[in-house]
């Protein structure tokens, strides 16, 4: 492998200090790969910029706007796409190892058909995040989201099987829908299916990306390696960014059918 494996990278940030992000970047660049990060800054201001370390393998682009995710995470993507043969797609509260990263691209190498490669994801106590899920329905996110615990109870079982937890999480397996916090692509693979959908500002991006891969291509869970993901729940704390999710929700279910989708009911029953 080596200096032979051209890698991009791409991190969105909003109002981060460098101090929050620099475990995963002095990690990014520890790579024993071509190496391109590109650090897009949807802040206000670009004062991170002067606390970046100097290095020519970081590309820091302020947007003088707030893009949204996968618009940001866009605009590096056509910046890498002539260049590298994977990208990363990276939340900035994420933390692994190098060799992590080199087993992915080994594994990507030897299966030429995978587009989306996504690792067992930790929360920072070393519990497994279920970030393999179906492909939602309307009900499905609004259990998650909106309804008291006392009722969600009542309902663990159909939520469980919306996270996939009757699979077994040590096993590699291919996963419809596979989390944005890591998204291990292949760059060829997004010159067919296309990049994120801009018209979701924050949330539910990662999932159409994924289906749209998930048609042509195989989008698998790879759990021989592991990384840390300090998961925040963001739109449970803000109510701007539930406004966001549910916006992104309708989105969603205005693009692919409500109550009628024949892709997802038959993606869905596979995974039964």
């Amino acid at each position: 492998m080596g200096q032979t494996v051209k890698i991009s990278a791409s991190i969105v940030i909003y109002k981060h200090k460098y101090a929050q992000l620099s475990d995963l970047v002095e990690s990014i660049l520890l790579l024993p790969f071509d190496l391109r990060l590109y650090i897009i800054d949807n802040s206000p201001s670009n004062t991170l910029e002067q606390e970046l370390p100097k290095s020519e393998s970081i590309h820091y682009h302020f947007c003088n706007a707030n893009l949204g995710y996968g618009k940001a995470h866009n605009k590096a993507l056509r910046l890498a796409a002539n260049w590298s043969e994977f990208h990363i797609v990276l939340n900035p509260d994420i933390l692994f190892e190098p060799k992590a990263i080199e087993a992915l691209v080994q594994y990507m190498n030897e299966k030429p058909n995978i587009g989306l490669l996504m690792p067992k994801v930790l929360y920072a106590n070393g519990e497994t995040q279920f970030l393999c899920k179906l492909f939602p329905t309307p009900f499905d996110l609004i259990m998650r989201r909106f309804i008291p615990g006392f009722l969600k109870g009542k309902l663990q079982n159909r939520l469980d099987q919306y996270e996939l937890k009757h699979k077994n999480y040590d096993e590699i397996m291919e996963v419809p829908n596979l989390s944005g916090c890591f998204m291990f692509l292949r760059m060829d693979v997004l010159k067919i299916v296309g990049l994120f959908d801009e018209s979701f500002f924050m949330y539910l991006e990662d999932t159409d990306l994924s289906r749209r891969i998930n048609l042509q291509f195989q989008t698998i869970y790879y759990p021989k390696v592991s990384i840390i993901h300090q998961y925040e729940k963001g739109s449970y704390k803000s109510l701007k960014l539930l406004k966001y999710h549910i916006v992104s929700a309708f989105r969603y279910f205005n693009k692919y059918g409500w109550f009628f989708d024949t892709v997802r009911t038959t993606i869905n029953g596979m995974q039964k």
